[in-house]
């Protein structure tokens, strides 16, 4: 082979490799995401649908981050609001009264682990970020209860989790309507992802809002036309976990829904899911192991 050949085989190969990757920038620590990681769930809250995701006090937060951790996980989400359906509507200093002190105890513990804070709030997504040290924001309404949110991200310079939610936490699942629920996801996400880029958000993360102002069939439709959201080129976030489309189907209960969420799991990540949120690390981690062991 010439070296004209080799040099185009060279930059082909180089470009395939970058497309091949998928990185984000977490305050200056590059995440590779083409392989997909596992972001563990931990609920400063007193009502989350999973008691089992609840932890409040400084010894229990640590046994979770730990736990997280030590199962393989990559990513912790704090969340202090609960959006399970129904729930209750807190304002934003109760907000930042449940959630700081956690992120706090964290960052003290574990200086490099990349956190994600939950949260639809501008004010408690810049308070995270500027004072509580947060990697990631990750807002279930993607900017559409707060209209300062993009502008927010946008000046604190750190990736952000687009999600899709029909209504609201309080209202979300009282009569969900799409014409096509892939379609519209997809036009409303194509909307969105385009305002922040305008503004010079670099980091955008997609995830479709399973459970959020979806029926359970919408929600299996979705997920069985997962892999069309390729289209953007993107990371995708799945949150599928403990979820009432596994139960409700199953006619069992929350605690039982772990096989469920498994079986699902897997599914999205043939589908091209990046990362998998979870209430269950230890198990969500075999998945990602043995799909990736398939793939090779």
């Amino acid at each position: 082979m010439d070296t004209i050949s080799k040099n185009i085989t060279a930059q082909l190969e180089t470009e395939s490799f970058l497309k091949s990757k998928r990185y984000i920038n977490c305050r200056g620590q590059l995440m590779d995401l083409s392989t997909p990681v596992v972001m563990g769930i931990l609920n400063a809250t007193p009502d989350s649908f999973y008691s089992g995701s609840r932890f409040t006090g400084e010894k229990e937060v640590l046994q979770r981050v730990e736990e997280i951790l030590l199962q393989g996980g990559e990513l912790v989400d704090v969340g202090a609001y609960s959006s399970r359906p129904g729930a209750e509507h807190i304002s934003e200093q109760e907000e930042i009264n449940r959630l700081m002190p956690v992120l706090n105890i964290i960052r003290k513990k574990f200086p490099d682990i990349i956190i994600s804070v939950d949260t639809f709030r501008s004010g408690v997504a810049s308070k995270a970020v500027l004072e509580g040290e947060a990697d990631i924001i990750n807002d279930i309404a993607g900017g559409e209860m707060d209209d300062k949110m993009f502008e927010t991200i946008a000046s604190v310079k750190v990736p952000y989790i687009l999600m899709h939610m029909q209504g609201t936490p309080q209202n979300m699942q009282k009569s969900p309507v799409y014409k096509d629920v892939l379609a519209d996801v997809s036009l409303w996400l194509a909307k969105r992802v385009d305002a922040l880029r305008t503004i010079g958000v670099a980091d955008v993360i997609i995830d479709p809002g399973f459970g959020f102002g979806k029926t359970l069939d919408q929600n299996y439709i979705l997920l069985n036309r997962l892999e069309e959201l390729a289209l953007f080129e993107l990371p995708l976030l799945v949150g599928l976990s403990r979820k009432s489309m596994i139960y409700r189907y199953l006619e069992t209960d929350v605690e039982s829904a772990l096989n469920g969420t498994s079986v699902l799991n897997t599914i999205a990540l043939d589908k091209g899911a990046s990362i998998l949120r979870v209430h269950d690390v230890k198990e969500a981690v075999e998945c990602v192991k043995l799909f990736t062991k398939l793939k090779q």
